[in-house]
């Protein structure tokens, strides 16, 4: 629904998708638009796409980058199914995304990339510009190659150094066709290239052009206007999945009085918390950048033992690599936050595509009796929440925890309000300070498995404090002592009081909440991670057509919350959406005895609202 004010029509809001070649800057452009936009006061979601190659053959299908965003004047939890707007910088990025758009759709291309041997490369016979290809869609052929290397020219810029800028072109076109303000960006590319002002100059020459093409071109019948979105009071920042998982480890790690240390390996889409942390050095952060993942884990296990807050950053080929050292910690007892930020798999996989498929692996994949607790994200701002709730486990019970973030999450955005740090509770990590134990002759020693009553933690005594000198290593332990033991019934005892210390963190995390505004819906959707979206989106659009469905959202994967048993039991029908083949409605089948049905998209990419609507409506059969 729009308002149309003197050639510009207001519009609650628009989904924008970027594409090109994978050396076109789609991603700058797309994040220097979502920046503007979130300043601006729209809310917002973010999902860049990236191909797997570093660079991938130019002009091809597997060199396609993209980046779409979805901007509004009111609350959304998604990027968007599919593009209002798709810009296509060449014929690989209008072919790999055309099918996504529905008819009507506008499409922006870069009409100069349109060329034989460009065609060709993308596997067009004909051009889709003239073919009728494109004849259901609102095209629009703009020369942006040939303008921006134009504009350049006064500069002193080569034209092939020039043409990098035509994402500039393109940002500038987008903002005149969005009302956005252009100083920000102009400021932004003054800052960012100032050490190069030649390259600035292009930018800036580029990105006026595009602007000034949209105002003076008349090729547009109108441009268009999203208002600002009404937000709480507060002061919001953009932040992607990764920058908030890094902020709220540095926010917990200060709320413990602990120093950081992260011990990583690069990994995709991980690598971002590694290098986050390493430029907070200002928060006395130590970050080790391993020669692999097995030194990564047992560099920050290490740090663990010496009384750190140990944090090792991975995905899903990580944590395979990392299972023996997990199982380590969880026998010597020592916290221990593993953040797995999931990605396609098996093996390499589908290394910048986004998946669910670890969940089974974190909460079975070591050998022996090895329960840890496991939490999921549910949006990018979730991801400090997260974070602090993971080191508030880890210290508090002595124990590793895994964090289940994953690619879409990782990379995508939203507005995110600054919590107020002094309303966070503190997190004691309550160290051992006097020997606990008197033995027969008398004498007082340190046992370190002698546990707390109520957590089954045991203390935490990192090396070098008087009177608690103990060895700790990866055999069986005595119960108490700690001294070697392989007896079979110590043995046993030892599994039991392991699995009795996280099975008790139930009592230590909120009840599951349901949304079910009527009480009496039949169905009940259960996500987890990054699924939240799609599904609380597409409840609400289903109740808007007078179907009745219930929500519920589990951030504890393990233990689960106390009442999710009554919780299943309530509905008739639970269906689980999940990006893998139905690992956590397997598992809930198994605990809960509930016919937990499964709804598996395994694409690389998150559900859309669509298909959870889809989804609803076959199972109520369309009835409110």
């Amino acid at each position: 629904m729009t308002d149309t004010v003197a050639h510009r029509s207001v519009v609650k809001g628009v989904v924008l998708r970027f594409a090109g070649d994978s050396g076109d800057g789609m991603q700058l452009a797309g994040e220097r638009f979502t920046s503007v936009s979130a300043a601006f006061g729209n809310d917002l979601a973010t999902l860049p796409d990236f191909p797997a190659e570093i660079r991938a053959p130019a002009g091809t299908l597997a060199g396609v980058s993209s980046f779409q965003v979805q901007i509004s004047d009111h609350s959304i939890t998604t990027p968007g199914d599919t593009p209002n707007v798709l810009v296509a910088m060449n014929p690989a990025g209008l072919k790999a995304n055309l099918s996504v758009l529905e008819p009507g759709a506008t499409v922006i291309v870069n009409a100069d990339a349109f060329d034989e041997r460009a065609l060709a490369k993308a596997g067009y016979a004909s051009d889709p510009l003239s073919d009728g290809t494109l004849g259901s869609f609102t095209l629009y052929e703009v020369p942006m190659t040939s303008i921006t290397q134009e504009v350049c020219k006064e500069a002193g810029v080569k034209p092939r150094d020039a043409e990098r800028s035509k994402n500039f072109f393109a940002l500038g076109l987008v903002s005149w066709l969005y009302t956005r303000p252009i100083e920000p960006t102009l400021e932004w590319i003054t800052e960012r290239f100032g050490s190069r002002p030649q390259v600035a100059e292009a930018n800036t020459r580029a990105f006026r052009a595009g602007f000034d093409f949209g105002e003076t071109a008349e090729l547009f019948e109108s441009n268009y206007e999203v208002r600002p979105a009404a937000f709480e009071p507060g002061e919001y920042v953009q932040v992607t999945g990764n920058s908030a998982l890094a902020w709220g480890l540095i926010t917990a790690a200060r709320l413990a009085g602990l120093p950081l240390f992260l011990g990583s390996y690069p990994i995709t889409p991980a690598s971002d918390i590694l290098h986050e942390l390493s430029r907070r050095k200002e928060f006395g952060i130590r970050t080790f950048q391993a020669e692999d993942e097995i030194a990564g884990v047992g560099a920050a296990l290490g740090a663990a033992f010496g009384g750190s807050l140990g944090v090792t950053t991975t995905s899903g080929p990580g944590l395979d690599l990392k299972s023996e050292t997990i199982g380590l910690a969880i026998n010597l007892e020592l916290p221990l936050v593993v953040v797995d930020v999931q990605r396609g798999g098996p093996s390499t996989g589908l290394p910048t595509k986004t998946e669910q498929a670890d969940l089974l692996h974190a909460m079975y994949g070591r050998h022996g009796e090895a329960p840890l607790p496991i939490i999921a994200p549910s949006t990018p701002s979730d991801c400090f929440a997260t974070a602090i709730e993971a080191v508030r486990l880890a210290v508090k019970y002595r124990t590793p925890v895994i964090v289940l973030s994953d690619g879409y999450l990782a990379n995508g955005a939203e507005p995110w309000k600054l919590p107020d740090i002094g309303a966070i509770p503190p997190i004691e990590p309550d160290f051992a300070s006097a020997p606990n134990h008197v033995d027969e002759d008398g004498t007082e020693t340190f046992w370190p498995y002698i546990r707390d009553a109520e957590t089954l933690a045991r203390p935490w005594a990192p090396p070098g404090l008087p009177g608690l000198e103990h060895r700790i290593g990866g055999l069986e332990k005595a119960d108490g002592s700690g001294n070697v033991s392989y007896e079979g019934v110590n043995h046993e005892r030892m599994v039991h009081l392991r699995q009795n210390k996280i099975a008790g963190i139930t009592a230590d995390i909120p009840p599951l909440e349901v949304n079910d505004p009527t009480g009496d819906a039949q169905l009940l959707l259960v996500s987890w991670g990054s699924t939240y979206a799609a599904v609380a989106a597409g409840v609400k659009r289903v109740r808007a057509r007078g179907m009745k469905a219930a929500h519920a959202h589990l951030r504890h994967l393990n233990p689960f919350p106390s009442n999710l048993g009554d919780v299943l039991g309530h509905y008739s029908q639970v269906l689980v959406p999940e990006m893998n083949l139905g690992q956590l409605s397997k598992i809930l089948r198994a605990e809960f005895l509930v016919d937990a049905q499964s709804l598996s998209k395994m694409q690389g990419v998150p559900f859309r609202v669509m298909e959870i609507e889809a989804a609803i409506t076959a199972i109520l059969g369309g009835k409110a």
